[in-house]
């Protein structure tokens, strides 16, 4: 088979409707740094893409080219590679290219009947693999280079898995026509965040643009250095207060992690403001409510001051979430990870559903926050009828 054959046999192959994945490696030069190439089929705005992801040591770059498009980014690539091994439904095909760049082309036929999954919904997808390497995770100080999760790092690389899980199930909730617009107040180091653009933008090839917002201008400066190497150019940090931040009038998604105190009421209250359509909170330091509760009732409980502080935290968390589905979201109060590895494990998740409050949930909220004596800070930002 002569080269120019390959590539127009190839192109129509990866866009027939067949085609599973590929792995194009043994660069003709290491001068780049580029070590392989991995592609597979996706569909964006309902349109099959093919997506080519480069994979250089420590970062990653991807390509998704429309089906027309194919043929001339093959081309570039097929330049570049010496072997192919390629998985279509119910054949592989290995590809061997000389220095010459005569065509070796050997077909095998499987058993196997497995078709491409377009929309990506299998589960392996949705979690991060132990042993394969991300080089978000390995710039992080997560993974070492080979993809291992470093021993002291076992909590975090959990506590990213179980937050991607929870950025999964709001799919559904965000658009798929246009660039989704994501906030996440108080990003601190941005573990998360790095992960949330990771599968959003990456695995999952969605048109999105982050920020990440904190106080701390060193760990900004050295999360955007970071971005930068990674080239995340849809993901921006900048120095900045929950409560001053006034450049957005609209957002699809809010995340706010460890907050302390009233700042997670500032960013939930900004989020409905913006209506966005998911927020994504795991709050921090829930001081306000301590100080306020008066409930002779509850006097067996509260006269402890560990208990007082644990039941303060409780309710303030269940407080912002009644708060939040009376101002129109279906709101839950999850486990954002198991306890014995952190205390701040409760993750409120809240989905824009416009729906009206009854005056049955308005009343039962304004008993249980008269039972303390509450004057919740979250309520009064909230601006509520109630």
């Amino acid at each position: 088979m002569e080269f120019e054959n390959l590539i127009t046999d190839l192109a129509h192959r990866l866009t027939d409707g067949t085609f599973v994945r590929a792995t194009f490696s043994q660069p003709r030069t290491k001068a780049d740094g580029l070590m392989r190439i991995k592609a597979k089929p996706i569909e964006l705005k309902g349109e099959l893409h093919i997506q080519f992801e480069e994979q250089f040591e420590r970062v990653l770059n991807h390509h998704n080219i429309s089906a027309a498009g194919v043929e001339l980014f093959l081309t570039n690539v097929l330049m570049r590679f010496k072997q192919v091994q390629a998985e279509f439904t119910g054949e592989t095909i290995q590809i061997q290219l000389t220095k010459k760049f005569k065509v070796s082309w050997k077909s095998s036929v499987t058993e196997s009947s497995r078709t491409a999954d377009l929309s990506h919904n299998r589960k392996k997808n949705y979690l991060l693999e132990e042993g394969t390497p991300y080089p978000f995770l390995i710039r992080l100080g997560v993974q070492t280079a080979d993809g291992r999760v470093k021993k002291q790092k076992h909590d975090k690389f959990r506590q990213i898995n179980r937050f991607i899980e929870y950025i999964d199930d709001a799919l559904s909730h965000l658009p798929k026509d246009r660039t989704v617009r994501i906030l996440d107040f108080g990003s601190g180091k941005s573990y998360l965040t790095f992960a949330l653009y990771h599968y959003l933008h990456i695995e999952k090839g969605l048109d999105i643009h982050v920020t990440g917002l904190d106080l701390k201008k060193e760990v900004i400066e050295e999360c955007s250095e970071i971005a930068r190497d990674l080239n995340y150019d849809r993901l921006e940090f900048l120095v900045g207060d929950i409560n001053d931040y006034e450049d957005e009038t609209s957002v699809d998604m809010v995340v706010t992690l460890h907050a302390c105190d009233t700042a997670t009421d500032m960013a939930l209250a900004r989020a409905v403001r913006w209506g966005a359509s998911v927020i994504l909170s795991v709050p921090c330091c829930q001081h306000e409510l301590f100080s306020q509760i008066q409930s002779p009732v509850l006097d067996v409980m509260l006269q402890h001051g560990l208990v007082k502080e644990r039941f303060s935290a409780l309710a303030t968390d269940s407080i912002r979430a009644e708060l939040l589905t009376l101002a129109g979201y279906e709101t839950q109060l999850l486990e954002f990870i198991d306890m014995a590895h952190t205390p701040k494990n409760i993750l409120i998740r809240a989905y824009h559903s416009g729906k009206q409050p009854s005056p049955e949930s308005i009343a039962r909220y304004k008993a249980f926050r008269d039972l303390l004596n509450a004057k919740p800070f979250l309520e009064n930002e909230l601006k509520l009828d109630i």
